[in-house]
């Protein structure tokens, strides 16, 4: 590199002392006292597992919705996945930042501490996400965008407040759902450090920027507006570099949780179809094999297998495996250029594999995510969420204006208590209380929307 264009990039470097910044959200300094032997950053990761947000996971889809079989995978189950390879990500590469840079030594900070942020960033990572998976995401911005009632709800917002919803991004709605509904009385929410809000934010913009495509971390949005202000503290406590207002550089840990996300779903959702019958063990173990290499060495063992189950998952973990050290050692590479925002793509898209890793992902839009239980049941979705959200947002309404009448008043009821204005309390402003509205509707598990979609249409009543 030249002299002039190196000199730029270390001009733009945000510092790693910075992005593994302890600060914690709404805290206090005086207020966290660390442990011996545990860090800030495991007290994350033990903050969202006991949250009740990630316990609803565990009814919530992954890929295969309110399966029948108990082997596939939930949104419970592949956080923790995903989780598990985060932290292998981030230990990996925290040793080698450790090495490099003496002055996380001298901060404390060790390979187990990088392993943590991204292990706690990767177990929330769906966290915001509505019942049945990214189809229930686009129930909500259709019934905003082409329904009466959601159209007539969003006259009084402005622009902005519009696009939250338009939008809605179960990524922005996890930054909420760990910022603000969780833990409500806390300025904060769950009160995490920056670090670890920092990674997880995939997508730091708001929802009213333009979308870029070209740019992975530009092409959804990371937070509503409103938790602009929360957003600004986490960016500006980790030095992330704004690229215009509402809009930052990506942290680079955020690229170790996406691709810990994208080895996970890819590799175990072809697994998973195999195990549901939709794909042939031929078709799974040819593309896994590719992944891996070293095929005589590879076909040797699996001839010594006798079951096909165990053979497609010794294929499933070697498969990770591969990629984990490759996406690590991609990541090292380029890790100054991640910290100076001159890089925006996938750490996946660069590796050995990634061949082998399309041709996964081809396989599963052919003919895992269009087969016909995950068609049908996601379809059953856009019609149970945009009943949901007329029903309940028609009661809410009529509660701000003092009209409500028997059956919106039996609604009502129905409705938990923090998701409504307090008793006395002068009504919410409209923007407030369509962000109450998706709260409610998007934190209910499949299993909820679908029981209580049929009892306020009556559909299914007790005793019928």
């Amino acid at each position: 590199m030249e002299n002039g264009a190196l000199g730029k990039l270390k001009s733009l470097l945000v510092g790693w002392s910075s992005l593994l910044s302890q600060t914690r959200l709404g805290e206090s300094a005086s207020a966290s006292a660390t442990m011996p032997g545990r860090s800030e950053f495991q007290r994350d990761f033990d903050r969202i597992i006991f949250s009740s947000a990630f316990r609803r996971l565990q009814d919530k889809t992954q890929v295969f919705p309110l399966a029948e079989s108990d082997y596939v995978r939930t949104r419970l189950t592949h956080s923790l996945e995903a989780s598990s390879v985060g932290r292998s990500l981030g230990s990996l590469v925290g040793a080698q930042l450790v090495d490099r840079y003496k002055d996380l030594h001298d901060l404390g900070i060790g390979p187990a501490d990088v392993g943590a942020i991204v292990a706690a960033a990767c177990l929330a990572h769906d966290i915001g996400n509505p019942p049945f998976g990214h189809s229930g995401e686009d129930a909500i911005r259709l019934f905003f965008a082409n329904h009466e009632r959601g159209q007539e709800m969003l006259a009084p917002l402005t622009r902005e407040e519009r696009a939250d919803f338009l939008q809605f991004e179960g990524n922005a709605q996890g930054f909420r759902v760990l910022t603000r509904l969780q833990s409500p009385d806390n300025e904060g929410g769950l009160q995490l450090t920056c670090a670890t809000l920092g990674a997880f934010t995939k997508y730091p913009r708001a929802a009213h920027h333009e979308t870029l495509p070209k740019l992975i971390s530009m092409r959804k949005h990371g937070y509503s507006m409103a938790e602009a202000a929360y957003f600004e503290t986490v960016a500006a406590a980790v030095g992330l570099r704004r690229r215009v207002n509402g809009a930052f550089f990506r942290h680079p840990l955020a690229f170790l949780v996406e691709a810990a996300d994208d080895i996970c779903y890819h590799v175990v959702d072809v697994e998973d179809a195999y195990r549901l019958g939709i794909l042939r063990y031929s078709d799974v173990k040819d593309v896994l094999a590719d992944i891996i290499g070293g095929e005589d060495r590879l076909t040797a063992r699996l001839a010594r297998m006798t079951d096909d189950k165990a053979r497609i998952a010794y294929l499933r973990a070697r498969a990770i495996n591969t990629l984990v050290e490759q996406a690590a050692q991609r990541f090292l590479e380029v890790e100054r250029h991640l910290r100076a925002g001159e890089m925006d793509e996938p750490l996946l898209a660069s590796v050995p594999a990634a061949a082998g890793l399309a041709h996964l992902r081809q396989l599963g839009e052919t003919h895992v995510y269009m087969a016909p239980p995950v068609v049908e049941i996601e379809v059953a979705g856009f019609e149970v969420l945009a009943g949901l959200l007329a029903i309940f947002g028609q009661a809410i309404e009529a509660h701000a204006r003092g009209r409500l009448d028997p059956k919106e008043r039996m609604r009502l009821k129905l409705i938990p208590a923090q998701f409504l204005p307090l008793d006395g309390a002068p009504p919410l402003a409209p923007y407030e209380r369509l962000l109450r509205l998706t709260d409610f509707v998007s934190g209910m598990t499949d299993s909820y929307a679908v029981s209580l979609y049929k009892k306020v249409t009556g559909i299914s009543l007790r005793g019928g």
